[in-house]
């Protein structure tokens, strides 16, 4: 996935100055190409982490302190909360 958006936003914009979070490639689940911010789910991002041996708390506690609540500028990839089926 990670690289089907590098070469999207490539096409878009010959200087693409998207970053992303290491290690969660699996999570991307989309981009905001006007901003060029990559988009991750953060339950995806949760499951990386538990299967890597954390668990459920480690993972969020981690996971807000090192990478959601980080801001490294405008192209800060977006992290979402997905709704389920149920709502």
């Amino acid at each position: 996935m990670r690289t089907k958006i590098q070469e999207f936003l490539i096409e878009l914009n010959d200087k693409s100055e998207a970053l992303f979070a290491e290690g969660f490639d699996d999570a991307i689940i989309g981009v905001e190409a006007e901003s060029e911010r990559v988009i991750y789910d953060k339950d995806k991002m949760i499951k990386i982490l538990v299967e890597e041996g954390m668990s459920d708390l480690e993972s969020i506690e981690y996971l807000e302190y090192n990478v959601w609540g980080a801001y490294v500028g405008v192209h800060t990839p977006l992290y979402i909360d997905t709704l389920s089926d149920d709502i």
